[in-house]
């Protein structure tokens, strides 16, 4: 009998809480990452309220220097502590794949000169399309369609970019060019970077609408990723006949595997709780697993470096916590991580290597505390043991510390 009948995991994609022991082997924009620190930087910068958060224990999390605005509970309701990475990488499938149990010794290919030229002669003659040359580099997704939409309107060229993760990212106005021949180019372009020296970890559809000057993004983007090199703990509760609920971008990350209840994607973080909440109240889940992103945290402002709308970001779900707290069973498990860091202050546009803060309750707790700091992939093994099986490949279980 599980201790948790059902544990549901939710990724604030980005939030990290301080640099990692090894950040200073890992730059941005030429710069190490170990003075980065995501919320330590919001809180000290434009500030932070988090009163939810806060209750669970957030602000009791281990630091050099307390988050500035985020006070330690004296007598939390939650357990919280704080994680680290052990696999080579700081971008979203390596963080994801590690929570759910596998150590990526050899990351993933990054382009930060942009992609050669044999990879965008083929996805041209495929295509039939020229590729804007000017845009083949690390971009802001919002500033690239701002520099290149008005051209690509004109022209029906392609817009093909990418950043410090493992991604090709190929934007299109859908009234130039239809989604299904943006999916058919983006399925052609995974096709020719699974191996080195262009394995990549993902290749995103871009879809946007509006006019020069006034360009959105819109919610019919579509990842198309690698499968997890060897099973995850979502595929050993898969193949144990437990339901696995995935909302948000968890299913594009994992390449489906492991997933057997698929809520889609989520228009925005708000859309990702009430989909996730939608589950959680279903009849039909009555024991298993819920692994939910939210995106906006790193999409909308740690790439863009706006720590006022970061700040603002972390508020809105803080003030729906109650909400996805309401909605728990007596005996669910409700955890709360990150899978990188993406520090809205610090140098240049990409990731940070960090320590994700982890925040445990379930409505049974009767104790409450700081849990040993671990990492990643202790997440997924304490999943595993709560129902009953094989951890993947790495990970120590806490279970026995939430009481």
């Amino acid at each position: 009998m599980p201790k948790f009948n059902r544990m549901h995991l939710v990724v604030l994609d980005s939030v990290g809480i301080g640099a990692a022991p090894d950040a200073n082997n890992f730059v941005n924009a030429g710069v190490p990452d170990g003075a980065s620190d995501t919320l330590g930087h919001i809180s000290k910068v434009v500030g932070l309220n988090v009163p939810n958060m806060a209750k669970l224990g957030l602000g009791n999390i281990p630091r050099e220097q307390p988050l500035k605005t985020v006070p330690a509970e004296s007598n939390p309701t939650g357990y919280a502590t704080k994680l680290e990475e052990v696999s080579l990488g700081k971008d979203t499938m390596t963080g994801h794949w590690e929570i759910m149990g596998l150590n990526i010794t050899e990351p993933f290919d990054t382009f930060w000169n942009g992609f050669p030229e044999e990879i965008i002669t083929k996805i041209e003659e495929f295509s039939g399309r020229n590729v804007i040359r000017e845009a083949n580099k690390p971009y802001s997704g919002t500033a690239v369609i701002d520099d290149f939409g008005p051209r690509q309107m004109e022209t029906g060229e392609l817009i093909i970019y990418t950043s410090a993760d493992p991604v090709l990212q190929i934007a299109a106005h859908e009234d130039i060019i239809p989604l299904d021949e943006l999916y058919r180019i983006c399925e052609y372009a995974r096709s020719i970077t699974l191996e080195r020296p262009a394995l990549l970890g993902r290749i995103i559809a871009r879809p946007y609408v509006g006019e020069p000057g006034n360009f959105t993004r819109t919610a019919n983007r579509r990842d198309l990723a690698v499968s997890p090199f060897a099973p995850t703990v979502l595929d050993k509760l898969n193949e144990a006949g437990i339901d696995t609920y995935s909302v948000g971008k968890i299913s594009d990350i994992f390449n489906g595997a492991g997933i057997n209840h698929d809520m889609g994607h989520n228009k925005s973080n708000s859309h990702g709780i009430d989909n996730l909440i939608k589950a959680m109240k279903s009849e039909d889940f009555k024991h298993g697993f819920s692994f939910t992103n939210l995106v906006d945290f790193d999409a909308l402002y740690g790439h863009r470096r706006d720590p006022h709308g970061y700040r603002d970001c972390l508020h809105e779900f803080d003030e729906r916590l109650p909400e996805i707290i309401a909605a728990m069973k007596e005996d669910d498990l409700l955890m709360i991580t990150a899978d990188h860091g993406n520090d809205p202050t610090y140098a240049g546009t990409d990731h940070t290597r960090e320590y994700i803060p982890f925040l445990a309750y379930s409505p049974s707790f009767k104790g409450s505390g700081l849990l040993p700091v671990g990492h990643f992939a202790d997440i997924s093994a304490t999943v595993a043991d709560n129902f009953g099986v094989e951890k993947a490949m790495i990970g120590e279980s806490f279970l026995d510390k939430l009481v």
